[in-house]
């Protein structure tokens, strides 16, 4: 099996076994009877962007892009998968450490608000973001980069699967047992579902900027600690469903 379908198939495993857990879950099935119209159509979009569009762009355009800015250099990079591995995993996270924080500021915050309309966590709202505002989040262009440099790019496809993967499952409502043995194993490093929740917590949504380490809130001082889910998260906003999409000022 190719090994890029491979890495695809562990996206969409994690996104339709978070979507059948999430529909089997009483609470998260009645979240989703009272969800709206424009939150399903603003969903739905966000999604069909992220799974579909993205990968296009970055395959085709962008890729494009690359040969004619750097045409000596597809392949150039000899790493072995785990070094690879390891830039997407850790170094690119805390390139979108930083990235995140600045669509939290002054200047990117109309961009980025979008998603924070979320009012529930569930996997659907993963990707709920203006339609353009993917053009400013630093997957698109260094994945892309990475993958035109790299003479072998699975071990750096496969951190980027994993990254995918726990993007979703930290949106949904999929908790670990505090004091399990998989929660121990995590707790102090890993960003959890209800780190993220926290995130979009209208109350303290300047906090637990990371994707995947928590590391570097740490570090940055931008932690917030709850085993807790907030009881209300999200903002609201008197944005039409079309400046949401196109023009969210």
């Amino acid at each position: 099996m190719d090994i890029q379908i491979f890495l695809q198939l562990i996206i969409f495993v994690a996104f339709s076994g978070l979507v059948s857990w999430t529909i089997s879950d009483k609470f998260c099935r009645n979240q989703f009877k009272v969800k709206s119209i424009e939150d399903w159509l603003l969903d739905g979009v966000g999604l069909t962007i992220q799974g579909m569009l993205i990968p296009l762009l970055q395959g085709t355009v962008i890729y494009w892009f690359y040969q004619h800015l750097l045409p000596n250099q597809q392949g150039i990079l000899q790493l072995s998968p785990i070094v690879t591995f390891a830039i997407s995993f850790i170094l690119i996270d805390y390139l979108y450490y930083w990235n995140h924080r600045l669509l939290h500021s002054r200047l990117f915050w109309q961009l980025h608000k979008v998603h924070h309309t979320v009012t529930q966590m569930d996997v659907l709202g993963t990707s709920r973001n203006t339609i353009w505002t993917s053009l400013l989040i630093v997957y698109l262009w260094i994945h892309t980069l990475f993958l035109y440099l790299l003479n072998d790019p699975t071990g750096y496809l496969l951190g980027v699967s994993l990254t995918s993967a726990l993007d979703l499952w930290r949106h949904s409502r999929l908790i670990i047992s505090t004091n399990s043995w998989l929660d121990k194993l995590v707790v102090s490093w890993l960003i959890l579902p209800q780190d993220h929740a926290w995130h979009h917590c209208s109350e303290t949504f300047n906090c637990n900027y990371g994707a995947n380490f928590k590391i570097w809130d740490k570090l940055h001082g931008t932690h917030y600690k709850s085993e807790e889910l907030p009881s209300v998260i999200g903002i609201s906003t008197e944005l039409s469903l079309r400046q949401k999409l196109l023009f969210p000022f």
